[in-house]
């Protein structure tokens, strides 16, 4: 039986965080800003950003490069507390 240290995830690797909140503006921006503290080299070029059909939330995924299983706890509860964050996966 696996213990609560054991990972599937092989660290540091490159993980792809989605994030769903309200399309409005300086999302995005927000969002980077954010991800940035965790992963300082994130390219803005790879987000990918998908609106919902009637346009009124943004699907963004941001691939960020992690360290360990703390820096990336962090980063979801960073974006989960932001205001305009519906959910992250």
């Amino acid at each position: 039986m696996p213990t609560p240290s054991d990972s599937l995830i092989e660290y540091p690797c490159q993980f792809p965080i989605k994030v769903m909140g309200h399309n409005v503006p300086g999302f995005v921006e927000a969002m980077l800003q954010l991800a940035q503290q965790f992963d300082p080299a994130l390219d803005p070029a790879t987000l990918e950003q998908r609106p919902s059909k009637a346009g009124n939330y943004l699907g963004l995924t941001l691939t960020v490069q992690v360290h360990n299983r703390e820096q990336l706890d962090a980063l979801y509860r960073a974006l989960s507390a932001h205001p305009l964050v519906k959910v992250v996966l």
